[in-house]
């Protein structure tokens, strides 16, 4: 009695091969879109770019050639007349790295907000010592530097009314912890040294003046002031006495470094 085939598994056999390629092929052009859209800068610092594109272009090689190596094989195995042949066995970890390829593709890689700076405890980063003393540089006007080059001049020297009257001219985004005033807002952002595992948050408060309205969380804004000392939750801390505040766009590189 001759057996029908079961057309389920007809088209696994014909599937399965291509599992393995289509994969590594979709991770090449998964990175490489991720380069050149510029959602990297979401995930890594941009000192790894130069890997990931390599990888990229190596992974869509591979995966180019083990589709024409597939195709090849299946024209001989259709030349001998061979049916139903497994040229590789079931690869389901490929099916599963294919999913989650396409996935990315189709996804963006969240920016992180002020949600996260708060949960990681954005108002104690002045004193925390997290940010690198050795990016220091003594030399720069005050009004040039960004908030992460004031974190890092605090880092140093750390007595806020040092710099009381310096002027200032910061971006970031917006964040209202719940133990400072209305008067204030925190201004914001997120430091990458590797990827976005290891981000934290550096800022300073801006004090308002009644003319100037208090933007919602993750706003983006432009901030010039001047240096002041304000006592907030307790503690002493260098503030933006803010002169000027514009609304600006997300940038398109969100982090600092």
């Amino acid at each position: 009695m001759t057996s029908i085939p079961n057309p389920k598994r007809k088209i696994l056999n014909l599937l399965f091969p291509w599992l393995d390629a289509l994969a590594i092929t979709t991770w090449g052009i998964l990175m490489l879109q991720y380069w050149l859209t510029g959602k990297l800068y979401l995930l890594i610092h941009p000192n790894f770019f130069g890997l990931v594109i390599v990888c990229g272009i190596a992974l869509l090689m591979i995966g180019l050639l083990k589709m024409q190596e597939v195709w090849r094989q299946r024209r001989r195995a259709i030349t001998a007349n061979v049916q139903h042949l497994n040229l590789f066995p079931p690869g389901w970890g490929s099916a599963l790295l294919l999913a989650v390829a396409i996935l990315g593709l189709m996804v963006t890689p969240r920016v992180f907000a002020s949600d996260t700076a708060l949960q990681l405890g954005v108002t104690d980063l002045l004193s925390s010592g997290r940010v690198q003393p050795q990016s220091f540089r003594p030399s720069i006007r005050p009004e040039e530097r960004s908030l992460v080059d004031w974190a890092r001049t605090l880092n140093v020297y750390p007595e806020p009314d040092s710099y009381t009257g310096q002027k200032a001219k910061v971006q970031g985004f917006v964040i209202h912890p719940p133990d400072i005033g209305e008067e204030y807002i925190f201004l914001a952002r997120f430091v990458l040294t590797c990827c976005a595992a290891d981000a934290y948050p550096v800022g300073l408060p801006v004090k308002l003046t009644e003319n100037q309205k208090r933007y919602p969380p993750d706003t983006w804004l432009e901030v010039e002031g001047e240096m002041t000392t304000e006592t907030l939750a307790g503690k002493r801390n260098l503030t933006i006495a803010a002169n000027s505040i514009k609304e600006i766009p997300q940038p398109r590189n969100p982090y600092s470094y």
